[in-house]
């Protein structure tokens, strides 16, 4: 998507969380930004700006991405899940019942990116090893180090199916 000459501001219309979305924003907003800022959406995290940590990881086209380097401009037309978006109604998605069952929730700063990176990589690889658990899950860090409880939440949601 380019903005029109002289133009420093772009309406980005999304499907947010399944619903339509649109909010102007400059050249340099970043996804997590158009999330939290325009659609006051807060579940994505803003932990590093460097897609270090995955505190702000969202599903774009199913895909997880790290949405504190994607442009909100490079959403536009496309469809976006963050974890408020999970849910259907008052029912947890199965990865998230998963990581409650599990205990795989402490702080919870990382929970939302990690829940929505363990998503992906459940559709990407059906009945994953715990090794290809802790390879994807890589790029998504936990400051409390639950990571022991993290990967049984997301090889019992891989062994029910649940993705």
């Amino acid at each position: 998507m380019t903005f029109p000459p002289g133009r420093t501001t772009l309406t980005v219309r999304a499907t947010v969380n399944g619903a339509r979305a649109a909010a102007d924003v400059g050249a340099g907003t970043t996804l997590l930004d158009y999330l939290r800022d325009a659609l006051g959406l807060k579940a994505a995290n803003s932990g590093c700006d460097t897609t270090s940590c995955g505190a702000c990881t969202v599903l774009l086209d199913g895909r997880s991405v790290k949405s504190c380097t994607v442009l909100a401009a490079q959403a536009d037309g496309r469809d976006v899940v963050t974890a408020e978006g999970l849910a259907t109604g008052d029912e947890l998605h199965p990865v998230q019942r998963c990581f409650r069952r599990h205990h795989a929730v402490q702080c919870g700063y990382c929970s939302p990116g990690m829940v929505l990176a363990a998503v992906s990589l459940l559709r990407e690889h059906p009945g994953l090893s715990e090794e290809q658990a802790r390879e994807g899950l890589r790029g998504n860090l936990c400051r409390c180090t639950g990571y022991h409880n993290i990967i049984r939440a997301v090889l019992a949601a891989g062994q029910e199916g649940e993705a």
